[in-house]
C-alpha cells in the first residue's frame, strides 16, 4: 500500500438513502469511515431525480387536488392547467437543496468523511478516486458497501431526446405543462407519474403490455387506483404493445401500437424500468460479477460473493424502495460488525405515491389464503367515514387479511388519500400481535381516517360471527 493512500474502517460508495444510513450507522459504532459520491453533495439519484422531487410534486398535485374536490368554485381543471410549473418545481428545488443540507451535515456531525468523486476498484480492498479536475486520490477499506443506486433504462427503439421523448429524470425539467402526456410502462414510476399529471389536467395515455398497472398489488387496490386515475381524465392502455414512437418534427409524439392504434401527446414519458449503476466500476478487480439483469447478488446478509463487500439499495434489485434501502443499508454495516439485527427488518412496507396512494404490509390475502388454506378479510370504504366525507376523499378502502377465526392480524392493504401513512397502524398492529378484537375495543379520534381500521376489524367480527354456530340466547 503506497503512502498516499488512506485507510479508513468502512468504505461506502454512493450516497444516496442506502449509502448516508449505511455511513451513519458505521460512524456511531466508533468506526473511521469514508463516503464516496460522484455529485457535491450526498441524496444521490433519490433526493436529485428521484423519491424527494416526485414526492414533493406528488404533494402539490394533491394539495390542489383536494382544494378541486372541495370547491371547484376555486379551482378548476383549466386553471391548473394554467398555473406555470415553474412554481411547482421551485418548491422542488427548495425541499432538494433542504434534504441535502440535511444530508450533508449529519454526515459531518457523525465525522464521516465526504469524498466527492466517481470511485473505480483497484482490488478488493482498495478504491481509486477520480475528482473534479482529474484529480486521483486512493482509499482503503476493511468493509465496502456499494450503493450506487440506479438510472433509467434507456429503450431499444427509441431515442430519448429529453426534450419531447422523456425518462424519470429529464420529465423534472419541463418548463410547462403539456395538454397531453403519454406514459410507457405500468410500474411505481410509471404509475405515480401518471396520476399526478392527470391530477394537473394533462390528458394521460399510459400503456403497457400487462392487463393492469402495479401488477405486484393487490387487484383491489389496483382497481381504486384505475378508478381513479380515470376519473380525473386519464386513459390506462393495457394489454398494448408498442410498435413504435417517433417525434413528428412540429408538435407530436405519436406512438403507434401493434393493434394498429395510434395515439398523439405532447411529450412522451419512457418508464420502462432502471439500470443498476456499476459501470465503469471495474467491480471485476475486486472479484465481483453482476448477474444477467446487470444486479449484484447478494445473500440474506446483503454480503455479494467477496464476504467484506456487501451490496444496498438499487443495485441489488427489488423492492428497489428508499425505505428498504436505507434499512439494508443499516443491517450490512451491523453485521459486518457482529451485531444482531431484529427480525422485524426483514419485512418493510409498499408504499406507492401515486394519486391515490396504494400501500401494504405483511402478508396478501392471496398468500395467506395459500399457507393457511382460507382466510378472512374485513373491508372499510373511505366513502362510510365521516372524515372521508368531509375531505371529498372517497375512492379508496382499507383491507385488513386475517386467519380464518378473523382473531389474528395477518396483513393490511390500503388504496387512497394518505394510504402511505394509515398503513404504518397496521404494521404496528401486526407487528405488536394485536387481536382483531383490539382494533374494536379501541377508541379512534372521530373524525378520522384511521377510523377505518375499526371499520374492518367490524366486518372482520360479522363475517367471523356468520361462520360460527350460534349460541342459545338464555333467559
Amino acid at each position: 500500500m503506497s503512502e498516499d493512500t488512506r485507510f479508513f474502517d468502512f468504505i461506502v460508495v454512493g450516497g444516496g438513502p442506502a449509502g448516508q444510513k449505511a455511513a451513519i450507522q458505521a460512524a456511531k459504532s466508533g468506526r473511521s469511515v469514508a463516503l464516496v459520491e460522484r455529485e457535491r453533495k450526498p441524496g444521490g439519484a433519490c433526493v436529485l431525480r428521484g423519491t424527494i422531487p416526485s414526492k414533493t410534486l406528488h404533494d402539490t398535485a394533491s394539495s390542489l387536488l383536494r382544494i378541486q374536490r372541495g370547491n371547484t368554485d376555486l379551482i378548476n381543471k383549466e386553471q391548473i392547467l394554467a398555473l406555470p410549473i415553474s412554481s411547482m418545481m421551485a418548491r422542488v428545488d427548495a425541499v432538494v437543496q433542504a434534504h441535502q443540507g440535511y444530508m450533508f451535515d449529519q454526515l459531518r456531525r457523525n465525522n464521516v468523511e465526504f469524498v466527492h468523486g466517481r470511485a473505480r476498484f483497484l482490488n478488493a480492498h482498495e478504491i481509486e478516486v477520480e475528482a473534479p479536475g482529474r484529480k486521483i486520490s486512493k482509499i482503503r477499506g476493511d468493509v465496502i458497501l456499494i450503493a450506487t443506486g440506479s438510472r433509467p433504462r434507456d429503450p431499444d427503439n427509441m431515442v430519448i431526446d429529453h426534450e419531447n421523448l422523456l425518462d424519470s429524470d429529464s420529465i423534472l425539467s419541463l418548463e410547462y405543462l403539456p395538454k397531453s402526456l403519454t406514459v410507457l410502462g405500468g410500474g411505481v414510476i410509471a404509475s405515480e407519474y401518471a396520476s399526478i399529471f392527470a391530477s394537473l389536467g394533462v390528458e394521460v395515455f399510459q400503456i403497457d403490455r400487462y392487463p393492469t398497472p402495479l401488477g405486484f398489488m393487490a387487484p383491489e387496490l389496483v382497481d381504486g387506483f384505475i378508478r381513479a386515475f380515470e376519473l380525473m381524465g386519464g386513459h390506462w392502455l393495457g394489454n398494448s404493445t408498442v410498435e413504435s414512437v417517433e417525434w413528428d418534427g412540429l408538435s407530436s409524439v405519436v406512438t403507434t401500437l401493434e393493434d394498429g392504434r395510434v395515439f398523439k401527446s405532447e411529450k412522451l414519458l419512457f418508464a420502462l424500468g432502471r439500470v443498476a449503476n456499476l459501470d465503469n466500476m471495474n467491480i471485476e478487480a475486486a472479484g465481483l460479477n453482476v448477474t444477467d439483469r446487470g444486479l449484484l447478488a447478494v445473500n440474506d446478509d446483503l454480503q455479494t460473493e467477496v464476504a467484506h463487500i456487501y451490496g444496498i439499495g438499487d443495485v441489488i434489485g427489488p423492492p428497489s424502495l428508499a425505505a428498504s434501502a436505507m434499512e439494508q443499508g443499516r443491517r450490512a454495516v451491523r453485521h459486518a460488525l457482529g451485531l444482531e439485527t431484529s427480525e422485524f427488518a426483514r419485512c418493510i412496507p409498499i408504499g406507492i405515491y401515486s394519486l391515490p396512494e396504494l400501500a401494504s404490509f405483511g402478508m396478501t390475502e392471496k398468500a395467506a389464503t395459500e399457507k393457511f388454506g382460507s382466510c378472512l378479510v374485513g373491508t372499510a370504504h373511505f366513502a362510510e367515514l365521516a372524515r372521508g366525507q368531509i375531505a371529498g376523499n372517497t375512492i379508496g378502502l382499507i383491507r385488513l387479511i386475517c386467519d380464518k377465526k378473523g382473531t389474528k392480524l395477518l396483513g393490511v392493504e390500503s388504496v387512497g388519500e394518505g394510504a402511505t401513512e394509515l398503513i404504518h397502524m397496521g404494521q404496528v398492529a401486526i407487528l405488536s400481535g394485536w387481536s382483531i378484537d383490539a382494533l374494536i375495543e379501541n377508541i379512534f379520534n372521530f373524525p378520522t381516517m384511521a377510523e377505518a381500521y375499526r371499520v374492518a376489524a367490524l366486518d372482520v367480527i360479522g363475517k367471523r360471527l356468520a361462520v360460527q354456530p350460534r349460541k342459545p340466547v338464555h333467559s
